[in-house]
């Protein structure tokens, strides 16, 4: 992508969210065929368009105009009109009508011309892990730079929901006894999560998730940290995805990722998110709703 090789203008947005997620709060197999289609949209156009937008285009034909025009000269017609279509059958809405990821490599695995150069050669960038930031370090940033598990449970105890204002508009008629009852499983994984009971924290925010009527970022950011402890990092890396997905320039979302990450050996993508989390922390520090 042109205007974002190193990652940095990607962020996540309700527009780009698989529909599926914005129905009932769930990530499937299928919900990752469509963000890789809106990743495909971004390689092809050097611009985050919305996919509706962009699904608008394909089907009145204009798929030049789609084109990222730095890319002129570096593909066929032919090839452009492949990856415009394998992008338009990863965005729609219908989660069946989507490819496989079996259906992905066959279809972009004959377009592949240089499959023995890295694509970090082809692109021109280091290879190197990307340097931790220069700047200050918040507790939070410090902890998740150690992979300081038991800092980073001290300090979501102590921001207890502060973040989670905005997030959740409730009617009067909301308020029944199954909003009751998922409040209270809530408040059960807040004392378990307060009294290091992991296990019985994930289970009590799991039933405060699965009801759906209310999306806390914060319980999302607590039961990854619980699924970390439980030595479950794919877990953790779900649910803090999630949470940015309900806020998305929140920088615990992204502190929680950056230790998922490094959990899984994926230091360089660990490293990145930690300087994205840092600089989104100093951007609403300097006049913004707190991290």
């Amino acid at each position: 992508m042109k205007n974002s090789r190193d990652g940095k203008s990607y962020s996540t947005n309700l527009a780009y969210t698989p529909p599926e997620y914005l129905k009932n709060g769930r990530v499937t197999p299928e919900s990752v065929i469509y963000s890789f289609g809106t990743v495909l949209l971004d390689l092809l156009s050097g611009k985050h368009i919305p996919p509706s937008h962009a699904l608008d285009m394909i089907r009145g034909k204009n798929i030049i105009l789609l084109m990222d025009s730095h890319l002129e000269g570096n593909f066929s017609i032919e090839e452009a009109t492949v990856v415009v279509g394998l992008a338009s059958q990863c965005l729609q809405s219908e989660p069946r009508e989507r490819p496989s990821a079996k259906d992905l490599v066959s279809t972009l695995a004959p377009l592949q011309t240089k499959p023995d150069v890295p694509s970090y050669v082809m692109l021109g960038i280091s290879n190197q892990a990307p340097a931790t930031p220069q700047r200050p370090l918040s507790p939070m940033g410090e902890a998740c730079s150690r992979m300081d598990l038991t800092a980073i449970h001290q300090i979501l105890v102590m921001t207890h929901y502060k973040d989670d204002e905005g997030t959740n508009e409730l009617s009067f008629q909301e308020w029944t006894q199954q909003m009751r009852d998922m409040l209270e499983s809530r408040k059960r994984g807040d004392f378990a999560f307060r009294d290091t009971e992991f296990k019985t924290a994930i289970d009590c925010y799991s039933q405060f998730i699965d009801v759906g009527t209310m999306v806390s970022p914060t319980v999302f950011a607590r039961r990854s940290l619980c699924y970390l402890l439980c030595d479950q990092p794919d877990a953790a890396l779900r649910d803090a995805m999630q949470a940015q997905c309900v806020y998305p320039d929140w920088p615990t979302a992204f502190y929680m990722q950056s230790v998922a990450l490094a959990k899984l050996d994926m230091h360089n993508d660990a490293a990145d998110m930690l300087n994205e989390a840092t600089a989104l922390e100093e951007k609403k520090q300097r006049g913004g709703r707190g991290s």
